[in-house]
C-alpha cells in the first residue's frame, strides 16, 4: 500500500491575525524548533524556561543561548520584538518531560527511587496540568484558544522498564480526555499529540535507578527492558565518551562491553544516573522535525483532531494495540455479556435477609 501523500503547504492553518503560542519548555529543542517556526511565520511566541541543575543542563542552555543569538540575527523580520522568554517554575507552571527508567520493584528499592517516582508524576502529570490551570480563565474569557499536549506513544502502549513514565503519560491523557468535554463550550480546542518514544527520551532528562541483578538481567528476565536499550543506544551517539565519564565516572567500562551487556551500560550503575542523552543540535532538529510539522500543521486548527499520532512508526504500533485489544474483546466476548442485564428485564429479586432487622 502507498503512503499517504504530505503536503507540506498543510503547515500553519490559516489565520486573519498573528497568533500566540505560548511554549512552556521553549529552551528544549522540541521548543526551541517549534519557536524558529513560528517567528518565521510572523507570529508571536512566549516562552518558558527551565533553567534548573546547572550543571546538568549545560548543553541546553548553550543551544538556547544559540537560538538566541539566531533571534538577533532575524531583528530586521521582527522576532526579538515577538519573542518573549521567562524562567518557569518546573514544578507548578512548566510542561517539561523527563524520564524515569526502572523495574517497580528497582523503584521501590529507597526513600530516593520513591521519590524519583513523585517527581515523574509532578513534572509530566501535575506540571502540564498546573499550566492548563493557570492560562484556562484568559481562553475562556476569549472564547478562544488551543491546548496542545506533548505526549508520546508510551502513552498508549506500555513499556518495560518505563512504567512510572508511561503511568504519569496515561494519567495525563485521561485527564485531557476528561478535560475537552469541560472546555468545548468555550470554543476552546484540545489536542494530544504522540510522539515517537525518541522524542520523549533522547530529547529531555533521562533519569536511571540501580538496577537490581541478577533479577533483572537478561538472563533471568526475557522482557526487553527500555534500559538495556538505552545501554545499546546512548554509546553510539555522537559525544556519547565525554557524557558517560561526566555523569558515571565509576563504570568506565570498554565501548564494546558496555554496548553489548545491559549489566555494564550507562544507565546500570550501582546509583542514581541523570543525563541529557548527547546529541547534537543538529542530529536533534532532524529528530523533532516531524514532531514539530505536526504542531505548526494541527496549531490553531478550527476543527483539530483530539488524537494525533506522529510518524509512521507510531501509526503501525498504534493500529497493531488496538488489533490486540479487539481481537482479546472478540475471544472473551461471551465473558462480557455473561452477566449483561437487559433493560427490560424483571428487576433484581430482594436478596434474603437485607432489610431484614437482627
Amino acid at each position: 500500500m502507498d503512503n499517504p501523500s504530505f503536503d507540506v503547504r498543510a503547515e500553519f492553518p490559516s489565520n486573519l491575525q498573528p497568533r500566540v503560542w505560548l511554549i512552556t519548555a521553549g529552551d528544549s529543542p522540541l521548543g526551541i524548533s517549534v519557536a524558529r517556526k513560528v517567528l518565521a511565520h510572523g507570529d508571536y511566541a512566549f516562552l518558558g524556561l527551565a533553567h534548573t541543575a546547572l550543571d546538568r543542563d549545560e548543553r541546553r542552555r548553550d543551544e538556547f543561548n544559540a537560538f538566541l543569538a539566531e533571534v538577533q540575527d532575524h531583528r530586521a523580520e521582527g522576532w526579538e520584538i515577538r519573542m518573549k522568554a521567562v524562567p518557569l517554575d518546573i514544578r507548578t507552571l512548566l510542561i517539561y518531560i523527563q524520564a524515569l527508567i526502572g523495574t517497580v520493584e528497582e523503584l521501590s528499592a529507597s526513600t530516593q527511587t520513591q521519590n524519583l517516582v513523585r517527581d515523574q508524576f509532578e513534572t509530566n502529570y501535575f506540571g502540564p496540568l498546573n499550566i492548563i490551570k493557570a492560562t484556562l480563565p484568559d481562553m475562556r474569557r476569549e472564547r478562544s484558544g488551543h491546548v496542545m499536549i506533548i505526549s508520546g506513544i508510551t502513552a498508549h502502549i506500555g513499556t518495560p522498564g518505563l512504567g512510572m513514565y508511561c503511568a504519569a503519560g496515561w494519567a495525563l491523557e485521561g485527564f485531557c480526555d476528561s478535560l475537552a468535554y469541560e472546555i468545548a463550550p468555550f470554543n476552546i480546542k484540545l489536542t494530544i499529540l504522540q510522539c515517537s518514544i525518541e522524542i520523549g527520551i533522547l530529547t529531555n532528562l533521562v533519569t536511571s535507578v540501580p538496577p537490581i541483578f541478577p533479577a533483572y538481567s537478561p538472563a533471568n528476565n526475557q522482557a526487553p527492558l527500555f534500559r538495556g536499550i538505552l545501554n545499546h543506544l546512548v554509546p553510539q551517539l555522537p559525544n556519547a565518551a565525554a557524557a558517560s565519564n561526566a555523569t558515571t565516572p565509576s563504570r568506565a567500562h570498554d565501548e564494546s562491553s558496555r554496548v553489548s551487556s545491559i549489566e555494564s551500560g550507562p544507565f546500570s550503575a550501582p546509583e542514581v544516573v541523570s543525563m541529557h542523552p548527547p546529541l547534537s543540535s543538529a542530529h536533534l532538529e532532524v529528530l523533532v522535525s516531524e514532531t514539530v510539522f505536526a504542531i505548526t500543521s494541527i496549531g490553531g486548527h478550527a476543527n483539530p483532531p483530539s488524537r494525533h499520532i506522529v510518524g509512521q512508526e507510531g501509526v503501525a504500533s498504534v493500529k497493531e494495540k488496538l488489533k490486540t485489544v479487539s481481537e482479546e474483546l472478540e475471544d472473551f466476548i461471551q465473558a462480557s455479556f455473561a452477566v449483561d442485564v437487559a433493560a427490560d428485564a424483571d428487576p433484581m429479586p430482594p436478596i434474603s435477609g437485607m432489610g431484614e432487622g437482627p
